[in-house]
This record gives C-alpha cells, sequence and structure tokens, in this order.
C-alpha cells in the first residue's frame, strides 16, 4: 500500500509565480535523478490555490523528495509565499485513473 500525501496552500499575491517556478526546478531534478518508489504530482489552481500530491511505494520509506536539493529550496521561504501556512494530510486512494500506476 502506498503512502500518500496531500499538501494545499494558497500563493499570496504576487507570489504564484515565483512559486511556479520553484515547484518546475523540483520536477526537473526528479527528471534528472529519477528516485525510485515517487509518484508527484503539483497543481495550481485558478484561485492561486496550490495542491501537491506525493504518494511514496513502500510506507516505511523515507519520502524520495527529501533528497532533492530543488525541493530543498522550495521550501525554503514557502510560508513567506503563501496566505496561511502549507496543510498536509494523509490521504487514502480510493480510486485512480493512470496517475498513480
Amino acid at each position: 500500500m502506498m503512502k500518500v500525501v496531500v499538501v494545499r496552500y494558497q500563493a499570496r499575491d504576487g507570489s504564484g509565480d515565483e512559486n511556479e517556478r520553484l515547484i518546475k526546478s523540483v520536477f526537473a531534478e526528479l527528471e534528472q535523478k529519477s528516485p525510485d518508489g515517487l509518484r508527484y504530482v503539483a497543481l495550481r489552481l485558478e484561485d492561486g490555490t496550490f495542491v501537491h500530491v506525493a504518494a511514496v511505494e513502500d510506507p516505511a520509506a523515507e519520502n524520495p523528495l527529501r533528497q532533492i536539493e530543488a525541493f530543498r529550496l522550495f521550501q525554503t521561504g514557502i510560508g513567506e509565499r503563501c496566505v496561511e501556512p502549507p496543510r498536509a494530510a494523509a490521504a487514502k486512494i480510493v480510486g485512480h485513473y493512470r496517475i498513480f500506476a
């Protein structure tokens, strides 16, 4: 069973593009390093809300995102880019279509 975490937050006015740029850097490094056991998607909603969904195949394993330098840079200053601190919640996959397989 995968370990799934959903993180949601709203960017401050004027911070959305910078936040998106930092997220794209994370995906560029993920493409380069291609860590095993990770499924990850980040979405930007039209109201300025960002939603990240990370799934780690081995629930006992550390999230491979923690080994990505661009992810650490993304996390630096996240509080200043957000209206409120990001909220993370464990999630259970009820169904999916070509996202986690």
